[in-house]
């Protein structure tokens, strides 16, 4: 990791008329970093990560971007085509139902051949080859390229979502509950498959997750949410090991009674 934070969150608020969906949160994310955000259901963790990820104004504060020319951007002062852009090239979004970052009715190697040709590409070859090669990267037949997603298992679904991310080589992406409604053993699957092309990609990601066996695998830094507000934050084997907060006492012994 460098020591530049390769983005920067600064107070960031999201209110809805009297309703808090999250309060007050800043920290930085560095190049390679992964940061799980967790909570229960309403604590305010999908609404900071729509915050974050441009998907959601905030109601006040900024997020700050460090570009590839070495320069730190408000994405919020950027217009809505240099915002789509980044989320083409640089960002990817892994949403928790694959129709929703998929295109179900265009072929899985059109799916992931989209962000190529967003980006310039235009060779037909080395679209298709590309797609081939991230199919076999996410542990699908390379003979399904030409199937509708439609026509895929969940798991399946997913890790095409993930390839169409990927494809692009960007250095940030985003995940919202990327096992959330698989079955066990799907998950086991997905989730190794997640940390190892994290790792040999040195992507940064931030992870919003409700199961806290997820961030214990993937992420190296944890936040804690309730009720809009970040209430503990640290490396995620202390927060997990040595809760100090009552709440997050209570998340970490409901899983091990479970």
């Amino acid at each position: 990791m460098t020591d530049a934070p390769l983005l920067k969150v600064n107070d960031v608020s999201k209110f809805y008329g009297n309703r808090i969906g999250c309060r007050n949160v800043s920290f930085g994310l560095w190049p390679g970093e992964v940061l799980a955000i967790v909570g229960e259901s309403g604590s305010g963790k999908t609404t900071l990560l729509n915050c974050i990820s441009t998907r959601l104004m905030p109601t006040t504060g900024s997020v700050e971007c460090h570009m590839r020319d070495g320069a730190y951007r408000d994405l919020y002062r950027m217009n809505e085509a240099e915002r789509r852009f980044l989320m083409r090239t640089d960002w990817g979004f892994v949403h928790q139902n694959p129709a929703d970052g998929l295109r179900m009715t265009v072929s899985a190697g059109a799916n992931v051949g989209e962000r190529l040709m967003a980006i310039g590409d235009r060779h037909y070859g080395n679209i298709r080859s590309t797609a081939v090669d991230w199919l076999q990267r996410v542990e699908i037949d390379a003979g399904r390229i030409d199937d509708q997603p439609r026509a895929f298992s969940g798991g399946m679904r997913q890790r095409l979502q993930i390839a169409r991310n990927l494809v692009t080589g960007p250095r940030l992406v985003f995940m919202d509950e990327p096992t959330g409604g698989l079955d066990v053993s799907v998950q086991a699957r997905l989730l190794d498959l997640v940390r190892g092309l994290v790792n040999d990609l040195g992507l940064a990601a931030i992870i919003v997750t409700h199961d806290l066996a997820v961030a214990r695998l993937l992420s190296h830094r944890m936040m804690v949410m309730k009720d809009g507000q970040v209430i503990e934050h640290g490396l995620t084997d202390r927060v997990l090991d040595d809760p100090r907060e009552p709440y997050t006492q209570l998340l970490v012994s409901s899983i091990l009674q479970v």
